[in-house]
């Protein structure tokens, strides 16, 4: 018989109200509940060695407290408000432990517990189901036995697989074995050494008590940069001690007869860190075949993303859960696509601003862009035109939510609008000079306030200048430096001191150029501005990896864009000018290289976390040569221009 009592008020204002529910073999269960009650419920499922405070901070953003109205450490208004319930699993935190311990954290009870609890925080309404490491597998049990039909709205699954599914997973490998096949075997089975250790008789437990259970918050902070903030708890030592029977009463059980009906009778959400040093990507490969309703998300980040990325986890969480009570999947690569405007890469054709028809910028690229960006917040310079639309557009079909800034404001609305059709989350214009670094800096603000912190910022505004150094004057030097060097340095200051800030980590890319490492008379100027911006780019990629914050330098060659036709050439009159301009415009267009490809690259770059990318060919090889034979180069830097 299931039972509530013990009902408590919050502990602080903005705290959970805990209760006790009783769950399989009378075990009494502790449940926090967050939010208003009448709200969609939303249930947070923990892992190992973790307790329900793991959650604390993605609650607080579901239920529309810390971080989940935008400010200096939040990531924007989610979709909406939940009622969010967090409970302690059986033998962790202010749970109950079973007696015996063997046998008692079966899935079979687990499931029960589940239930007892569902029933008592949403008794009339199913609940959206989240579970992070073990409470992803237990999620994966209740989204997928009869007992709860019903019961689940939705299922979002983060770092832990079904144990069904795994155990079919090492089965097709082994029986049709092939070397790729072999790797991924051997490879999970690298990741899962804790497993066997976890079933050795009574060392876990003597390790947990121990030594092990003192140091595992400095291990974590030290491995996952996670932040100070009082968790783990106190518990940590008996709940990971309890917790070994999770994989003792399970695992190898599950693993050996897996079960060949455990299909998803709710619409999931896979979302994989990429560093998960536990669980390889692979592990998911053959999810489509168990699950009808299927939107996979990607994430830069390790295994602990409750607290790592709450942001983002809370963003992706509300979304989903209203789209499956809408009966709607999110965009991304559900068989369910939620209606949005045509979307660009998919073999429709978007009418652009210049009035030429093209195609969607990522192309076959799309699926895994949108497992990447869905829902987070892009903010690109120089958006107007050229590789920065084309950026912001990639961006958009990736499903971000994306900021145009630039000083042309007809230019950035028609890139919003572009974006909107593209298919991206949101989108907004922003009329900033980059090389004005207080309005940089109020752009920061206003951004985050309205928005959230930017996840991926690309500083892309440039402008060209030609001319021998002798041509070109104290004025020239500063207006290029200002726009080129001092705007990329104003938006790293700008939106890096805030990323650090937020400890959710995120992405900065600067557009150099092929010539930051070619040296030639005919572009001092420019060629000293991408250079500094090159050598900026490393410098604070060093300084911002503790903070899980990439940086990368996007170099270009010959790329036809509106540039070409605005470059100022020094020391020479109006018309002699507008004849170079002309010529330089011509050159560009044959080579006929498109800023798509420029701004596919970024996109790439930015989900390898790259360092220096050069794009084009002649870009590659200028590369090659500065590192091989700079001699060569020096060569070619005396050679006069085509003007």
């Amino acid at each position: 018989m299931r039972t509530v009592e013990d009902v408590n008020g919050p502990e602080e204002p903005g705290g959970p109200e805990e209760r006790y529910v009783t769950g399989a073999d009378g075990v009494r269960l502790c449940v926090a509940e967050y939010g208003d009650p009448s709200l969609p419920t939303v249930v947070l499922l923990h892992g190992y060695p973790d307790s329900k405070e793991v959650w604390s901070g993605v609650a607080l953003r579901l239920a529309g407290g810390e971080g989940g109205s935008g400010g200096s450490n939040g990531n924007g208004p989610s979709a909406r408000a939940f009622h969010v319930v967090l409970y302690d699993v059986r033998g962790h935190g202010r749970s109950a432990a079973p007696e015996p311990l063997r046998g008692g954290f079966t899935l079979e009870k687990l499931t029960e517990d589940f239930l007892a609890v569902a029933d008592a925080v949403s008794p009339d309404e199913p609940v959206h189901l989240v579970g992070h490491d073990w409470g992803s597998v237990q999620g994966w049990e209740f989204a997928t036995v009869p007992a709860t039909a019903g019961r689940i709205s939705s299922f979002t699954s983060i770092s832990g697989p079904c144990l069904d599914h795994f155990g079919h997973w090492i089965r097709r490998r082994v029986r049709r074995p092939t070397p790729r096949h072999a790797a991924q075997v051997l490879g999970q089975g690298a990741k899962s050494w804790y497993v066997y250790a976890l079933h050795t008789p009574v060392l876990p437990e003597l390790a947990w008590r121990g030594v092990l259970g003192r140091q595992w918050p400095k291990l974590l902070a030290r491995v996952e940069k996670l932040p100070s903030d009082g968790y783990p708890t106190a518990s940590l030592g008996e709940d990971a001690a309890h917790g070994a029977w999770l994989y003792r009463d399970n695992v190898r059980k599950r693993l050996g007869s897996p079960r060949d009906d455990a299909f998803a009778h709710v619409p999931v959400q896979l979302i994989t860190p990429t560093g998960d040093a536990f669980l390889s990507e692979r592990l998911y490969d053959d999810l489509d075949a168990w699950v009808p309703e299927l939107t996979r998300r990607t994430l830069d980040a390790k295994h602990w993303v409750p607290r790592s990325r709450p942001d983002q986890l809370a963003r992706w969480i509300a979304e989903f859960a209203t789209a499956a009570e809408g009966g709607q999947a999110l965009p991304g690569t559900g068989v369910r696509a939620a209606p949005a405007p045509a979307t660009a890469g998919t073999g429709r054709r978007t009418k652009g601003k210049d009035g030429t028809g093209r195609t969607g910028v990522l192309g076959k690229a799309l699926p895994a862009a949108r497992e990447r960006f869905a829902g987070q917040l892009v903010l690109v310079t120089g958006a107007a035109s050229g590789i920065g639309r084309c950026t912001a557009l990639a961006f958009a079909e990736a499903g971000a939510r994306v900021i145009a800034v630039d000083r042309n404001a007809e230019g950035a609305e028609e890139t919003v609008e572009s974006a909107l059709a593209a298919g991206a989350a949101g989108a907004w214009a922003e009329v900033v000079d980059v090389s004005d670094g207080e309005a940089m800096e109020r752009l920061a603000a206003r951004t985050a306030e309205a928005h959230g912190i930017p996840d991926v910022v690309v500083n892309n505004a440039g402008i060209g200048l030609a001319g021998r150094f002798l041509d070109t004057t104290a004025e020239d030097w500063k207006r290029v430096l200002d726009v080129n060097l001092w705007g990329v340095i104003h938006g790293c200051r700008a939106f890096g001191s805030r990323m650090v800030e937020r400890g959710q980590g995120g992405h900065i890319v600067n557009t150099a150029s092929a010539a930051a490492f070619q040296p030639s008379k005919s572009l001092p100027a420019y060629s000293t501005s991408k250079a500094a911006v090159l050598m900026l780019s490393e410098c604070l990629r060093a300084e911002l990896a503790p903070h899980g914050i990439g940086v990368t330098a996007i170099c270009p060659g010959l790329v036809d864009t509106p540039i070409t036709r605005s470059a100022r050439h020094a020391g020479v009159g109006e018309e002699e000018q507008e004849r170079r301009r002309a010529k330089s415009a011509r050159l560009y267009r044959l080579r006929n290289y498109p800023p798509e490809k420029v701004a596919r690259a970024i996109v790439r770059a930015v989900r390898q976390d790259a360092a220096v990318v050069a794009v084009t060919a002649e870009a590659r090889g200028a590369r090659l040569l500065s590192r091989l034979s700079p001699r060569a180069l020096r060569a070619l830097a005396r050679v006069e221009p085509p003007l």
